[in-house]
Parts: C-alpha cells; sequence; structure tokens
C-alpha cells in the first residue's frame, strides 16, 4: 500500500514534469508496458476504445496533446493514495476537474492509467466532455 507522504512525492514529481512540458521528463514516470485509457484518447488520436498499449504510443498521444494545448497547466486538487496505486485529483487543460487512477509496478513505475474528466460548468447543465 502507497502511503500518504509517497503518494505525494509520486504526485509532486508527476506534476513538475507536467508543468514543465519537457516531454522526456513526462515518460520518465511511465512503465514501458503502460496501458493509458483517457477519454482525450478518443478525441485526439480517433482510436475508438480510448486505449494505448507502450510507451512509444503513449509518448505520441502526449506530444500531441502538449502541442494542441500550449496552455496546459495542471493544478493538484487531492492525492489519493491506495493499493499498488494513487488517484490524482487535479484542474486539467481548459479547467476541467481530471481525476487518474494510476496503478504503480515494482519499479515505481505508473503501469496501467484511468483518466476521467468533467467540465464542472457543463456539468451542471447536463452536459458531457463530448459536447
Amino acid at each position: 500500500m502507497l502511503t500518504q507522504p509517497q503518494a505525494d512525492k509520486l504526485a509532486d514529481a508527476w506534476l513538475q514534469a507536467w508543468n514543465s512540458r519537457d516531454l522526456a521528463r513526462i515518460m520518465e514516470h511511465y512503465a514501458d508496458a503502460i496501458e493509458f485509457r483517457s477519454p482525450f484518447i478518443v478525441k485526439l488520436m480517433d482510436i475508438a476504445d480510448g486505449s494505448l498499449h507502450g510507451k512509444a504510443a503513449l509518448a505520441a498521444y502526449f506530444a500531441q496533446g502538449l502541442a494542441k494545448f500550449p496552455e496546459l497547466h495542471f493544478t493538484l486538487l487531492q492525492v489519493l493514495p491506495g493499493v499498488g496505486s494513487v488517484t490524482l485529483l487535479y484542474r486539467s487543460v481548459n479547467d476541467l476537474m481530471a481525476a487518474e487512477t494510476m496503478e504503480i509496478d515494482a519499479a515505481g513505475k505508473i503501469c496501467r492509467v484511468m483518466a476521467h474528466y468533467c467540465d464542472p460548468v457543463a456539468a451542471s447543465r447536463g452536459a458531457s466532455l463530448e459536447s
């Protein structure tokens, strides 16, 4: 089980990497055999099941996202440690609320991610991310 200090340390390093916009630094956090699922994969990569496998595919996706959203900046709101995993709640691009549940492997790398997003304003009107 991850302790709160361990989860906080991981979250801080991950957030600093993203906010640096340095792709190599971002990718240091992920395992070679990463499995990543996100609604943005559907939107940006046109992959119907929203899944990517492997570090090379993930790097290409992240590079596309960094290019498409030059103002990208994450603001961490909460770190929720779990058994072999952590969920980060943060403000994402375009002020979306984001929650990423990340499984951590024995080497301390992120090996599986389930990303979730909600536009708080649109949600209050009954709209979704696709709207």
